[in-house]
């Protein structure tokens, strides 16, 4: 993979929903496909591909932990891109804060894991 751009970070965070999924994820560390379809009410299959769009980018890795893949930003985006993020989070840390206010996970396991469904 070749190194992110500037042209490539602010392609990729031009459009609302990528935007959004960075800021979830730089506010929640790490959430799954399934909890980022909740918070956004958009299906699957939508939030998939643009997470799958960020993380070829080299903005997001996953972890697999049985059937669910979580993703988060990735430890290794160049530290300019981190900082573009991070300003862009406490922009909007009140709409992403309103955005997941409604949300709750809808049954935790008993090591606290969330079980979606």
């Amino acid at each position: 993979m070749s190194p992110l751009t500037p042209l490539q970070l602010f392609k990729n965070l031009s459009d609302e929903t990528r935007l959004t999924l960075v800021l979830l994820l730089k506010e929640r560390q790490e959430l799954c496909v399934c909890e980022l379809s909740a918070i956004l009410q958009l299906p699957q299959p939508k939030i998939s591909r643009h997470l799958a769009l960020l993380r070829t980018s080299g903005l997001l890795s996953d972890r697999r932990d049985g059937k669910w893949i979580y993703y988060r930003l990735s430890p290794h985006m160049p530290v300019w891109a981190a900082t573009v993020i991070e300003q862009a989070w406490q922009c909007q840390r009140d709409a992403i804060h309103a955005l997941l206010l409604p949300v709750q996970r809808d049954q935790l396991t008993t090591d606290g894991r969330a079980v979606c469904l």
